[in-house]
């Protein structure tokens, strides 16, 4: 379904060139700005000569749709990292991705020596009423081998709309022959939010992603450990946001609020009046005041660091972990028509409530926790280099930040930076900067 209102993401053209130069020239006030009116239509004339001589020229006949989409992405590439143009089958994957739902099977998937290896069901989905397992490796789909498919391409059949029917053939360690299920379609939602219990008395909330249902996923989580641990034995939550890469600006606004009873949580300047917003919390801390303690580190990136911002603005959590990748502007989505795609435009910054920017920079945590790296992984990237060293990216106001360790133990064990929160929260450890000080809080 087609969005009425621009989608807002804080976290990757014949038509238009034509658009361009068939529009009525506006009325410039100025010698200087009819002079820089003259040189942007010399400049697309310029561009419309190039295109006509490649067309011509060129030793293999060129596509002119790929001609055009090549020269917009060039365009927009050449203003910062995060802008560019989607076509419709970008357009309609990120739509899926934003919301969070689709048609399919509910399977998380791999692939294995160039055959999808399922990684695990997902609970109450087609797939797993069907009995699909976790290890069992996919070998055709609908008759078609998997075979020479990438992972993408196998995804986008098994996906499709809801309560049409697929037909898989699957291989199963122990099992001799090659099981065929037929699996109808339902409407399967990404979960951007698990949680567990930490031992007893802490609530752990990981989000991986923000699209439309993390939020709803939040309350939920919320809503569970609270069913699991009285509010007297309830030491507090660990909120993890770590390789966490952003989403939709509306979620990174309403999960801080579930935290906090009052105050600002975010502003966006931009050159247009619209992109200039200030976004205030609502009565109402889900988590009644309980202790919170936000996990960071090199991965944790826009809607991420929005969340942790706020919520260490407002002395409403700590931070534990390393420095956040410092992605600090925001996109507008800007659909351009049936069959065009979209624009991914960046049109603000976002500033934490104390009015600081961490474009380029980060956000630092409050306790600095380093993850020891087996050696099998160090030739591994482990560190991200953050925004700072993305090509033409915005600059900072003022010192631009690197980058930091974004590796996460794959076992809770070996995990310092949650053993060091859990730790905390018990009072086991002690350290100045938790609880924080709200007397130290930004003005409400």
């Amino acid at each position: 379904m087609m969005r009425k209102t621009p989608l807002l993401l804080v976290g990757v053209l014949a038509g238009a060139a034509m658009t361009l130069l068939a529009t009525q020239p506006r009325l410039w006030i100025g010698t200087s700005a009819s002079a820089a009116a003259a040189d942007t239509y010399r400049q697309l004339n310029l561009f419309g000569d190039i295109f006509d001589r490649v067309r011509a020229h060129y030793v293999e006949k060129p596509d002119d749709s790929k001609l055009v989409e090549s020269a917009v992405n060039g365009m927009l590439s050449g203003l910062d990292p995060h802008s560019s143009y989607m076509d419709p089958k970008s357009f309609r994957d990120m739509q899926v991705q934003t919301r969070g739902e689709f048609g399919g099977l509910g399977i998380e998937v791999t692939m294995e020596d160039g055959l999808v290896k399922v990684v695990a069901p997902i609970d109450e989905t087609p797939a797993a009423k069907a009995g699909v397992r976790a290890g069992d490796i996919i070998t055709h789909l609908d008759d078609e081998a998997v075979q020479g498919l990438t992972l993408n391409q196998a995804v986008e059949k098994m996906r499709g709309l809801v309560n049409t029917k697929i037909n898989l053939k699957i291989s199963r360690k122990g099992v001799e022959k090659p099981i065929e299920v037929s699996i109808v379609r339902d409407v399967i939602r990404v979960r951007s939010v698990r949680s567990r219990v930490e031992g007893e008395d802490i609530g752990y909330i990981r989000i991986t992603q923000f699209n439309e249902q993390t939020t709803d996923g939040l309350k939920k989580a919320i809503g569970d450990i609270s069913t699991q641990i009285t509010n007297d034995k309830l030491k507090g939550y660990v909120i993890d946001l770590r390789n966490n890469p952003g989403g939709l600006l509306d979620q990174a606004i309403s999960v801080s609020d579930a935290f906090l009873d009052r105050g600002e949580i975010v502003s966006t300047r931009g050159r247009d009046a619209e992109a200039t917003q200030r976004f205030n919390a609502r009565a109402g801390d889900l988590t009644k005041n309980k202790p919170v303690i936000i996990l960071i580190n090199g991965g944790s990136a826009s809607a991420s660091e929005i969340v942790a911002g706020a919520l260490q603005d407002h002395r409403r959590a700590t931070l534990v972990g390393t420095r956040s990748f410092g992605k600090g502007s925001v996109q507008t989505i800007i659909p351009l028509g049936p069959g065009n795609g979209a624009l991914r435009l960046t049109t603000a910054r976002y500033f934490t409530p104390s009015g600081r920017s961490i474009q380029a920079k980060g956000i630092a945590p409050d306790i600095e926790v380093l993850q020891d790296v087996p050696d099998e992984v160090k030739s591994r990237a482990v560190e991200t280099k953050g925004e700072a060293s993305l090509r033409g990216h915005l600059k900072a106001e003022g010192e631009e930040g690197g980058g930091s360790q974004s590796y996460i133990p794959p076992e809770a064990k070996d995990d310092k930076a949650l053993k060091t929160a859990t730790d905390l929260l018990r009072g086991v450890l002690a350290n100045a900067a938790f609880p924080p000080n709200p007397k130290t809080a930004v003005p409400n």
